[in-house]
This record gives structure tokens, C-alpha cells and sequence, in this order.
């Protein structure tokens, strides 16, 4: 029992990870009609988005301490973060070590402006070619990001902790009454989870009960009636590629303590992320977020050590089978509507 829930908190943290960047892909796709093979990019640079921020607020100065001394008894050089000098010691010290959730706010506006620039700049000229142009042009713009970003910070993975306050684990097995110690759980992947579900929850809000959210539904379902009735549908699809990516941007920094961002962390969630968009139906914003937390937990209970060990290497490969067969017996996948990618 211990094992079974251990795996489904496992699948439920990556199904988070893959379910908001199959939110943001299907969002695109149903808005704009465009396979953004890109996207998975906008997740590494919201990662990055953490690690600049981070790097902004640990922003040093050298200044005399004359308390300490050095082994010649000379007052010593020490670095000390302009945070702590304007705020103090303790009020510093904690702005740093909440440098990503307060990231946050950083990588809002960055992630906009991010989108916009990619949906004005390139993609809008590519909304009416076929389908492999638009994925030959976005896939090629990823590695172009890709390449920045391991220009300016390396190709190491950077190490970005989580708040201290997040820093140990729960004790579910204590909770559940089955022996304390029996099932830990970071704090930090649980806020992950709790953070993914608000998110995606915000999202649904947003276009099931406000009345831009219900112009871009409508949109979607027939974007040359909606144009015939006086609504500039276009600017609306535009806000929609920003929100997107601010989906996809926010992913990425929450899940920077999880996995130290690299410069290849987009594409190992693309590929990934774009199964799913498949397996839940292309189009379909709930099979997108149903198929991502499906196969997330899958892919947890096929990297068991027993698992592993019964059929070698059926981890790395568990996605790729469910999806051959939901295809098979599904077409259209999960939640998928007539007539998406059917020309």
C-alpha cells in the first residue's frame, strides 16, 4: 500500500508538470491553429526566469567587517547582498531564499512579452500554412532559444533551491495511520501539485465564466462567425498565445527546485508533452490535463524497481505504448473532437 501511494504522489508531480504544458500547447493549437513545437522552450525559459531572479536578488557589494578578522588580524572583505544592507540582515536573508516563488512575478511579464514577440515576430505568418511548416519553423526557433540560453548560462544544470521553509518532506504514512516514516513526500513537490491544480483551475475559470474567456471559446468552435458579428478575433487568439506561454513560463519556475534548469529541459517535456496533447485529443483542453496526470502517474507506477526489474525498460518507453494503444482504439484520443487535424 505504502509503495502504491508513493507512486501515485510520484505521478501525480510529473502529471502536473506534463498536464500544464499540454494546457498550453492544446490552447494554442485550438486558438490559433498552430502545432507550437516552440512551446516546451517557453518552459525552459520560465526556468530560467527563476534562476536570473535569484541571481538579481543575491546581487553583491564588498564591504569591510570589523569584526572579522583574517590571520594577519586585518578586518576582512566580505560579500554581502544589497538586500540585506537595504532591509536588513533577517529581511534580506528571507527575500533570497523566496527568490522563486517570488520569481513569480517576475516571469509574468517576461513571459508575456516572450509570447507576444514569438506570436507577432514569427507564428502569425505561418497560421494558414500546413501543419509540418508550422512545426519545421517552431522546432527550429526552439533550438534557437535553446542555444541562447545555453550561451548566456552555461550548459550545467544551476542549482535553484526551494524556500528552507519547503525544504523537508511530509509524513503521509503518519497521516494515514500506517506508521510514521513509511511514506515521505517533499514539501516542495506537493506545492508544485497544489500550485498545477490552481493553475489549470484559473485557466478553466477564466474561459468558462468571463466574457473574453467565452468570445475565445466561441472562437475556437467557428472563428469566421465570431469575426462576421464586429469581434477582433485575432487580438483575442493573440492574448491567448501570451497566456499560454505565461502557462508554460510558470511551470517551468515552480519546477526549478525540482529539476536544476538546463538548457535541453524544454525539449525533454516536449516530445513528452505534445503525447499527451495526443493521447487526450488534440484540441481538447480537460483530455490534455486528464492525459497528462494519466500518464504521469503510469509512467511513476513503470519506473518501479520491481517493474524495471520484471520488463527492462518498459520507464522509458511506458508512454509511447499507451499511446500506440488509445490511438489504436481511439483515433482521436481521448477527448477528442471531429474534425481536428483530419484534413
Amino acid at each position: 500500500m505504502e509503495a502504491v501511494l508513493l507512486q501515485i504522489l510520484n505521478g501525480l508531480d510529473k502529471g502536473s508538470a506534463y498536464a500544464l504544458i499540454a494546457l498550453g500547447l492544446t490552447l494554442i493549437f485550438g486558438t490559433l491553429g498552430v502545432v507550437n513545437f516552440a512551446h516546451g522552450a517557453l518552459f525552459m525559459i520560465g526556468a530560467f526566469c527563476a534562476v536570473m531572479f535569484s541571481r538579481l536578488l543575491n546581487l553583491s557589494f564588498e564591504m569591510v567587517d570589523p569584526v572579522r578578522k583574517d590571520f594577519l588580524g586585518n578586518p576582512l572583505k566580505v560579500q554581502t547582498p544589497y538586500l540585506e544592507s537595504w532591509f536588513g540582515p533577517e529581511m534580506g536573508s528571507a527575500l533570497i531564499q523566496w527568490s522563486v516563488p517570488l520569481s513569480i512575478l517576475f516571469a509574468i511579464p517576461v513571459m508575456i512579452m516572450v509570447g507576444l514577440m514569438m506570436e507577432r515576430g514569427l507564428i502569425k505568418h505561418f497560421y494558414k500554412r500546413p501543419h509540418a511548416d508550422q512545426i519545421l519553423v517552431t522546432f527550429g526557433l526552439a533550438i534557437v532559444l535553446q542555444e541562447v540560453v545555453k550561451y548566456f548560462f552555461g550548459a550545467n544544470p544551476i542549482p535553484t533551491p526551494a524556500p528552507d521553509s519547503f525544504a523537508g518532506s511530509f509524513d503521509f504514512g503518519a497521516m494515514l495511520g500506517l506508521g510514521s516514516g513509511s511514506i515521505i513526500y517533499p514539501y516542495w513537490r506537493l506545492i508544485y501539485f497544489m500550485f498545477s491544480a490552481l493553475i489549470i483551475g484559473s485557466v478553466f475559470a477564466f474561459l468558462q465564466f468571463t466574457t473574453f474567456g467565452m468570445v475565445v471559446r466561441a472562437g475556437m468552435a467557428d472563428r469566421e462567425t465570431v469575426g462576421l458579428l464586429g469581434i477582433n478575433i485575432d487580438k483575442r487568439f493573440t492574448i491567448m498565445f501570451a497566456i499560454a506561454a505565461v502557462v508554460a513560463g510558470l511551470a517551468g519556475v515552480m519546477y526549478a527546485p525540482i529539476n536544476s534548469p538546463n538548457y535541453h529541459m524544454g525539449m525533454d517535456f516536449l516530445v513528452l508533452s505534445f503525447v499527451v496533447v495526443v493521447v487526450g485529443g488534440m484540441g481538447s483542453l480537460p483530455g490534455a490535463v486528464l492525459a497528462g496526470f494519466l500518464l504521469g502517474v503510469l509512467e511513476s507506477f513503470a519506473s518501479m524497481a520491481q517493474v524495471v526489474s520484471l520488463i527492462p525498460g518498459i520507464n522509458q518507453i511506458i508512454i509511447y505504448l499507451v499511446a500506440i494503444i488509445i490511438l489504436l482504439t481511439r483515433p482521436r484520443g481521448l477527448m477528442g473532437r471531429k474534425g481536428v487535424m483530419e484534413d
